[in-house]
């Protein structure tokens, strides 16, 4: 990236005026295509001027406020975009399989156990050993390993697998034994322990919620391991030109909200992270955030005032918690305090491709289903109702994980109860996934503001067996992107890595754009979308889904200058090759987070946070497995970019 002084450039704007109305730049940039995503078509401008952080100017080069300490950067026929935003992931999630055993693309039972023998031999005596990423349906036994087969892992230590979905998974005695589960322990709501042939004897895998509860008993990641969990996954999310991450589903594990309140006090991220807490520990998490906004940012600082009226319902019953949290802080849900926003609550109505829950069953039933299988649900109506009854009318989101049909006609029949009680409020509850859908669901979705995170890349992932087991016709509809732009409805997409493998954005893209299943057929071709509106799912739509599109989203000024530069235009390719655009350098805010090998940084840098291909990158505190290592290679070489 060429820096040019402003002096140098005095010939090009002889004559020029400065913007009287914009303040001086900092920066910048021109020399490439500068696509603003503001608009349904297609806008650029010759120039983006930033300073302060912000997006001060935004048009041509001539008219660029600029002083002498002005940098102008000739973006060398690159292009620049507002600085992507994920939809739906899980970075704190991600961050802790850096650690763990990598089980992607293990073709046997034996295989699996192999390499959960390697990170045996890695891990302290006294911790569990984890792996993640395996398919049951792609290993050869075409099953998930059993606790007998774990067990010769590492005798009389805790071992638990977790597929590539995060639904599934297995674990072995002494992981039961360490979780409290025993064989007299009931299935729980939404989930299952598979039972031996006496169908008493836990045999080892689960599923759903199930797997959650012995998830939920491995011991807390601390000290130097927290902070890489966090600031690895970080700097992988802003390599793939991401400034805004997301966890959605914080406490699956039960160290996730004393990691991100670690992270806030050491002020640990370069980019910002909206999270969204599993709905069971919605209280303790707002309890954190209030303890963080009054520790960060006292209230008196901000005229904030607790407004005691709020502390009771119109019929003088008081509210819960976390209602009375939001109350004395009404602020609490709608501003980053060191780059942590807490926007969210997480609920799971359904499973994955296996355990979707439809309204009409599977056309092939899942290994281990019998009969007529529709899937099933995870919660209890009067569980998701209660939600939207406390949280309706707050800011905090409600995000709702469903595949099937059915889910979407829960969350639905959920949100039509808190209108009838409360009326129509710009909640935007967000429908993740949202795989299937029928079009009287789509209409309702209009109706209350609604707004699907299409997973993308399991079309190209799992869109070959989604065709097997749903059938054609609803698999050629999965995230029917094409036929919300048709509505002129808001969509976004996401990667809900690491359940996919890389937080690539610009591989999210090209799946929402392609619609290519790796047997090369096209699944649903009428559901495709533009090169262009698969990036507004990911830059304009994306503000809007977390109620942030007057900060971000486009290159407009006043917003944030949060950009990314990438090696070619997504516009200007072949659609199919939109996936293989490498990212030259994400800024956030103005600072450069990451910059690729061989690359000069085109904005202000700041040592602490820039992730450069040439400087040092911290090691983590534990052994990375392959995947690992490739996956923190991307932030040394571009070219790794799957």
């Amino acid at each position: 990236m060429k820096v040019i002084t402003a002096a140098a450039m005095a010939l090009a704007s002889l004559g020029s005026v400065a913007n009287a109305a914009a303040p001086t730049a900092t920066t910048i940039y021109t020399g490439g295509d500068i696509l603003t995503m503001a608009g349904t078509k297609p806008a650029y401008v010759e120039a983006l001027a930033v300073g302060g952080g912000k997006i001060v100017y935004a048009g041509t080069l001539k008219g660029a406020p600029r002083g002498k300490s002005t940098r102008v950067v000739n973006l060398g026929g690159h292009t620049l975009l507002p600085g992507f935003i994920d939809t739906h992931g899980h970075m704190v999630y991600f961050g802790k399989n850096l650690v763990d055993a990598d089980l992607v693309g293990t073709v046997d039972v034996a295989e699996v156990l192999a390499r959960l023998k390697v990170q045996a031999a890695k891990t302290p005596a006294d911790a569990w050993i984890v792996g993640f990423g395996y398919s049951a349906i792609k290993l050869r036994e075409g099953r998930t390993p059993t606790a007998a087969e774990l067990d010769t892992v590492a005798p009389g230590r805790p071992v638990l697998i977790v597929d590539n979905s995060g639904h599934l998974g297995a674990a072995n005695a002494a992981a039961f034994a360490a979780a409290g589960v025993t064989a007299a322990t009931p299935n729980p709501e939404g989930g299952v322990f598979a039972r031996d042939s006496d169908g008493k004897s836990l045999a080892g895998p689960m599923e759903e919620t199930a797997l959650n509860l012995v998830r939920a008993k491995r011991p807390p990641f601390t000290g130097k391991l927290a902070d890489d969990v966090i600031t690895g996954g970080a700097r992988l999310w802003a390599s793939m030109g991401q400034t805004t991450a997301q966890d959605c589903g914080l406490g699956l594990g039960n160290d996730d909200i004393a990691i991100v309140r670690n992270a806030i006090d050491k002020n640990l991220l370069p980019i910002d992270l909206y999270v969204c807490a599993k709905d069971s520990v919605t209280d303790a998490l707002l309890a954190s955030a209030k303890d963080v906004a009054d520790t960060y940012a006292p209230a008196s600082a901000n005229a904030m005032v607790s407004r005691q009226d709020e502390i009771f319902d119109q019929a003088g019953v008081a509210r819960s918690s976390a209602q009375q949290l939001l109350a004395a802080r009404p602020d609490l849900d709608k501003r980053y305090i060191n780059r942590v926003r807490l926007g969210g609550i997480k609920f799971w109505l359904d499973g994955s491709l296996d355990t979707a829950w439809f309204t009409q069953p599977f056309t092939v039933n899942p290994p281990g289903k019998t009969g007529s299988y529709s899937g099933y649900r995870q919660i209890p109506d009067a569980v998701l109702d209660a939600a939207f009854d406390r949280f309706w009318t707050s800011n905090l989101q409600i995000n709702m994980h469903m595949n099937g049909d059915a889910a979407a006609d829960q969350a639905l029949s959920a949100i039509a109860k808190a209108v009838a009680k409360y009326g129509m409020r710009d909640h935007r509850p967000v429908f993740i996934h949202a795989t299937v859908l029928r079009p009287d669901q789509i209409a309702k979705m209009r109706q209350y503001g609604a707004i699907p995170s299409f997973l993308t890349p399991s079309i190209a992932k799992a869109g070959d067996l989604a065709d097997k087991l749903w059938g054609a016709e609803r698999a050629a509809h999965a995230a029917p992107a094409e036929t919300f732009r048709r509505a002129g409805l808001p969509f976004t997409f996401s990667h809900d890595a690491p359940v996919t493998p890389s937080p690539s954005i610009l591989e999210v893209v090209d799946a929402g754009v392609n619609r290519i299943a790796a047997s090369g057929r096209v699944i649903g071709p009428d559901e495709r979308v533009s090169p262009y509106d698969g990036l507004r799912a990911v830059t304009s739509f994306a503000a809007f889904q977390i109620k942030e599109e007057k900060t971000k989203g486009t290159l407009e000024v006043g917003k944030l200058a949060d950009l990314v530069i990438l090696e070619s235009n997504p516009l200007k390719v072949a659609p199919t090759t939109i996936k293989s655009i490498k990212v030259v350098e994400t800024i956030k805010e103005g600072k450069t987070v990451y910059v690729a090998t061989g690359q000069q940084a085109a904005a202000t840098q700041d040592s602490e946070l820039v992730d450069n291909d040439d400087a040092h990158t911290p090691a983590p505190s534990a052994p990375l497995s392959p995947t690992a290592r490739q996956t923190l290679g991307m932030l040394q070489a571009a070219a790794l970019r799957p």
